[in-house]
């Protein structure tokens, strides 16, 4: 029997208050499900299970405050496979719509039918199937991604951020930050906790690169070109792209500083920092970035930026961050000398793209240059690391089509 606990969201963190389950006792969860919403420092964060299993007993209540480490929710593990359910519906004649089956008493959404009658089978886990009700999915446009094609959370989630794909990028950045005073209050008062620890713990070393990036821009332009406004590269997306495949080479820098020693870790996670309008800060990651092609990680990015502003974080993207980049863009400064977020031992910092002076194979001329900061921590790396790790990120800027 497994205990759910109050994750820790990072080493500032305490406490949180539970805002909401949604699951009750009997419902079976599979690992990387949303079971519940909790109210951090950080703002809202979605909770997410790492088991499978059968959800036996609820024990912290909608509305507590609960200590990092106590127990939340008892799940008795499942050895079976996960089961899903399978719905047959038929799509007959356009005669108005058929209602699918009904389940413990409650109707699903209708389903419009098709010309052609056929027989269509929708694996989906429950929660998924709750997920596409609330949004208004229909589960037989959806595609699996678990083993046999099975439908879960996240694929319904990502099929109906598809359907908003018409906004720009540029607009949903703009979507307005919903922060009360004391929500911004608090935030700042745990940011400048993280900091003041972070310059009294952390022996910081500086290292910085200038880079030119006509190759990258002038390829960004050509490849957007061919896109719809929709689905256009931000230098954003190249950059986390970058420091991902870099941190690949140069893996020293990648992980955390604890029990007095640096703990290398796998998975690549690049956390970049998003500034909301109203006030405060937050720190999500996309998950495994070196892993991940430039699309997917524009996706993930534009996602990630859309929820935070709306407080709508998950737990496992705001805690698992092996290293922090952090962006001005183009309103930006022209230099960003970053201070480390502990226990992460690296921090990259990327100023404004400006024009100025550069030299080009013993030619000075005028280029597009990105002023990059490495900020290191001298416990876990030393300076030779770092310029090995912000020379591959020149290089990879180099080559910007095999990113």
């Amino acid at each position: 029997m497994g205990k759910f606990v109050m994750p820790s969201l990072g080493s500032e963190m305490i406490d949180a208050k539970l805002v909401q389950w949604f699951i009750q006792p009997g419902d079976k969860v599979n690992k990387g499900d949303i079971i519940g919403e909790i109210d951090t420092e950080k703002g809202l964060i979605d909770i997410e299970i790492f088991e499978e299993g059968i959800v036996t007993e609820l024990i912290a209540k909608e509305g507590e405050t609960i200590p990092v480490g106590s127990i939340m929710a008892i799940i008795n593990g499942a050895d079976e496979k996960t089961k899903v359910e399978v719905i047959e519906t038929k799509q007959q004649e356009p005669n108005g719509e058929k209602e699918l089956p009904k389940k413990n008493g409650k109707l699903k959404h209708p389903h419009k039918e098709d010309n052609k009658e056929s027989t269509v089978k929708v694996k989906a886990s429950p929660l998924a199937r709750r997920v596409a009700e609330d949004l208004g999915v229909d589960l037989t446009k959806v595609g699996g991604s678990g083993p046999a094609g099975t439908i879960h959370r996240k694929d319904v989630e990502a099929f109906a951020e598809l359907k908003k794909a018409d906004e720009t990028f540029e607009k949903e950045l703009e979507m307005a930050d919903h922060l009360s005073a004391a929500d911004k209050k608090s935030m700042r008062h745990s940011i400048a906790a993280a900091m003041s620890r972070s310059n009294q713990e952390i022996p910081h070393y500086y290292l910085e690169i200038d880079i030119d990036m006509k190759r990258a821009l002038d390829w960004l332009q050509e490849t957007n070109n061919k896109r719809p406004v929709n689905e256009r590269l931000m230098p954003a997306m190249l950059l986390i792209k970058t420091v991902a495949n870099a941190l690949a080479e140069v893996p020293e820098l990648n992980g955390f500083w604890t029990d007095e020693a640096m703990h290398i870790e796998e998975g690549i996670h690049i956390g970049f920092a998003i500034s909301l309008r109203q006030g405060g800060l937050v720190i999500p990651a996309i998950l495994n970035a070196d892993r991940k092609s430039l699309d997917e990680i524009r996706s993930e990015f534009v996602d990630m930026v859309t929820r935070a502003r709306e407080g709508h974080l998950r737990s496992r993207e705001v805690s698992s961050a092996t290293i922090t980049l952090t962006s001005l863009g183009e309103r930006g400064a022209q230099k960003v000398y970053g201070v480390i977020y502990p226990p992460q031992v690296a921090l990259i910092g990327f100023g404004k793209i400006m024009e100025r002076p550069h030299a080009v194979e013993g030619m000075i001329g005028i280029r597009p240059v990105l002023s990059t900061v490495l900020a290191g921590d001298h416990r876990a790396t030393d300076g030779h690391t770092g310029s090995r790790f912000l020379e591959k990120i020149n290089e990879q800027l180099q080559h910007p089509e095999a990113l």
